[in-house]
């Protein structure tokens, strides 16, 4: 049983374990999924999934308490996608992020469970600032940051995409 980190009134957040491998390769699966977001090719199987689950987000919950974690749909008690944090040693921060199954696009989700994610955070993570980097023409993604209450703070360039960066203080109230 996966520990659940939060819930909403569609969903449950919560970690992945083995047993999602097959969702995680299915809403990896469709190009239009991976068009913006560097890692096209990762997941091209069912093995790959596993991998990604073991070697990446399960380690990470040990280092760090927080990954991606797995956003399921209570009415169907189905892996839609994920949401949530990752310490991305790469900018040297923590990013927030979401991937959902293009069947679920447009329907809130990605802006619910990071919601949630966020609340969760102030509340039960020693979380100061979060970053959200999106490629320019992804502006859906851009749409859901805002929603998120972020705020535009810069733009880079990184393989080949021009990519903005938007930043949220979480502004924990110190003890």
């Amino acid at each position: 049983m996966s520990r659940v980190i939060t819930e909403t009134d569609r969903l449950i957040i919560r970690e992945f374990n083995l047993d999602d491998a097959k969702a995680v390769y299915h809403f990896n699966t469709p190009k239009e999924v991976n068009r913006f977001t560097g890692d096209a090719g990762m997941c091209e199987s069912v093995k790959d999934a596993e991998q990604i689950i073991r070697n990446i987000w399960l380690v990470e919950y040990q280092k760090f308490g927080y990954g991606r974690w797995a956003v399921v749909l209570k009415e169907s008690d189905e892996v839609i996608g994920f949401c949530g944090f990752k310490n991305e040693t790469r900018i040297n921060a923590v990013d927030i992020g979401y991937r959902f199954h293009p069947d679920y696009w447009g329907k809130g989700f990605a802006t619910e469970s990071n919601l949630a994610c966020i609340d969760y955070a102030k509340k039960h993570m020693a979380l100061d600032r979060i970053l959200g980097d999106v490629v320019v023409e992804n502006l859906d993604s851009i749409k859901v940051l805002k929603k998120l209450g972020m705020n535009y703070i810069g733009q880079y360039q990184e393989k080949g995409f021009t990519l903005n960066r938007y930043e949220l203080l979480l502004k924990r109230k110190t003890e």
